[in-house]
Order: structure tokens, then sequence, then C-alpha cells
């Protein structure tokens, strides 16, 4: 006969532990980084080469960029395969982008990426909230 107790035993307790970090890190956002606006202002400074926030000049204008469709910026002339993608501007397909555009769509004008989790997801908050 055997006696089992009721009490959790203590691999399962840190097994549920990881786990529930893991969905908290895949939650937070690009990369499970949690992006800080301040620093992606900074960061951002690298992309006015070709960008900036009210203004096309080299690359299209980030104004309402989070949530706009792809190659929709008035007054822009997108490579046809970034204009006919169907892509949105999402948090997520923005990291995916800054990681490398060329991966996502391989006939775009955009050449720069940026390896970093946590620089991309700067990046993203400033645009979130400096671009609206």
């Amino acid at each position: 006969m055997n006696v089992r107790s009721n009490s959790v035993h203590p691999r399962t307790t840190t097994s549920l532990v990881l786990a529930t970090t893991l969905i908290a890190l895949c939650a937070a956002g690009p990369a499970g980084a949690t992006g800080n606006a301040a620093r992606g202002q900074t960061l951002y400074k690298g992309c006015a080469d070709c960008h900036s926030i009210n203004e096309n000049g080299v690359g299209p204008m980030h104004k309402g960029v989070v949530g706009r469709k792809a190659g929709s910026v008035a007054g822009y002339d997108y490579s046809p395969d970034l204009k006919n993608s169907g892509i949105v501007w999402t948090e997520a397909n923005l990291d995916k982008w800054l990681t490398g555009p060329q991966a996502m769509v391989p006939e775009t004008k955009m050449f720069f990426d940026v390896p970093d989790a946590q620089d991309r997801a700067d990046i993203i908050a400033y645009l979130k909230e400096k671009a609206r």
C-alpha cells in the first residue's frame, strides 16, 4: 500500500513558476522585450538619415506608422513589393521588419536592420508614443 501526500512536489512548483515566467515574457511584446520610448528616441537618431516623423525623405515618414498599412504614405515612392505586401505595421511586424527587412520583403528599398531585440523594442515604443 502506498501513502501519498496532497502537498505539491517541489519540482512541480518550479515548473509552474518557470512556465508562468515564460508566458509573461512572451506577452511583454516584441521579442519579449519591453520598450523604453526615451531610449528609443535616442536610437531613432540613427534612423533620421533616411526617415523623419513628419516628412518623407529617403524613406517614408513615420507619423502614424503603428497600425498603418505598409506602402500607403502619400507622396512616397515605395518598392512595388512593399506596396503590394499587405503588411500592417503592428508591433510584431515592426519587430520582424527591423530584424531584417530584406528577409521580410526581398525587393524592399530598406537595407538597414537592428539586430538587438531591446533596441528594436525601444524604437517601436518611441514610434508608438511619438509618431501617433
